[in-house]
């Protein structure tokens, strides 16, 4: 069986910093894996102090775009542009700009990502949960986008002319950026003698008990976070070399927290939770499985 992976992603960078070694896991599998971006990031900022420079920031969307072609390099992914327009940041009571991407009515948005999902028929869909991961609206509304792209996928009656209608086996929010997975690697910096670099942003954020209750698939990709810095890396505008991506040792982080974290939202083919691959049940399905999970 082909199988096919599918990361639906708000900006260029996210997939790089959100599943990334689960991405380089599958691919050497085998795995065939796509990212779709939605936007070009083109209203973010450059993030890295060493690159800020009034030139770099006048070329930023170039640039973001060349960074990404090299991280998808080094992954050894697909990668696709859904043409939308970053919306930014806009600070509290600001309103977002009128060509935004979080402007646009999801259900109609949904359009370009639904011909890719007819196109590339994955198996497995990544995006993100309802609150976007992190309440920024381009995040927020890619969860919103993609839902609609999978329920129209799947609906003969939707943009007919995007080819065969597609039912994705498997949908997931990619739920790796959480607060217990930081706090075990504080955690396992201190119990190593070495400084915890994560103490204080601990204590401003709040217990996601929930949210770790959400947690239902947990990828053993702890071999492939070296590929995940170096694509990391990759995006020299939007990550600093010297910042708290790169504070925990690759060794603590393999012993520390292993995993990639996903919560499966719906299925089609039978499932046994917890999970440790995206593709639990797709790989021995029977054709024709009227078996569903939904939550």
């Amino acid at each position: 069986m082909s199988l096919r992976l599918l990361h639906v992603h708000a900006h260029p960078d996210d997939e790089s910093s959100k599943g990334a070694a689960t991405t380089a896991y599958y691919v050497a599998q085998g795995v065939r894996v796509r990212v779709a971006t939605c936007t070009g990031g083109e209203r973010g900022s450059i993030l890295n102090p060493k690159l800020e420079t009034p030139e770099n920031e006048a070329n930023l969307p170039a640039l973001r775009k060349a960074e990404m072609a090299e991280a998808a390099r080094i992954l050894g992914i697909e990668q696709v542009w859904l043409g939308y327009v970053d919306s930014g940041m806009p600070a509290e009571g600001e309103e977002l700009p009128p060509d935004a991407f979080a402007r646009l009515d999801p259900r109609v948005a949904a359009e370009p990502l639904v011909k890719v999902i007819r196109e590339f028929r994955p198996q497995v869909l990544t995006t993100y949960d309802e609150s976007g991961g992190y309440p920024h609206p381009d995040h927020i509304q890619c969860h919103r986008v993609s839902m609609a792209a999978v329920d129209a996928a799947a609906d003969p009656s939707a943009w007919p002319e995007h080819g065969e209608p597609w039912v994705v086996p498997k949908v997931y929010y990619d739920m790796t950026l959480h607060r217990g997975r930081f706090a075990a690697l504080d955690a396992a910096m201190h119990e190593a003698g070495m400084e915890r670099p994560y103490a204080e942003w601990l204590t401003q954020w709040s217990e996601d008990t929930d949210r770790l209750s959400r947690l239902t698939t947990f990828v053993p990709c702890a071999d492939f976070f070296e590929v995940r810095n170096r694509a990391l890396l990759a995006h020299a505008t939007q990550i600093d070399p010297d910042g708290r991506w790169f504070a925990v040792p690759l060794e603590i982080q393999k012993a520390g927290w292993p995993t990639e974290d996903y919560q499966l939202v719906r299925s089609t083919v039978a499932v046994t939770l917890p999970e440790s691959d995206l593709f639990a049940g797709v790989r021995d399905a029977e054709p024709g499985s009227a078996w569903s999970y939904s939550i």
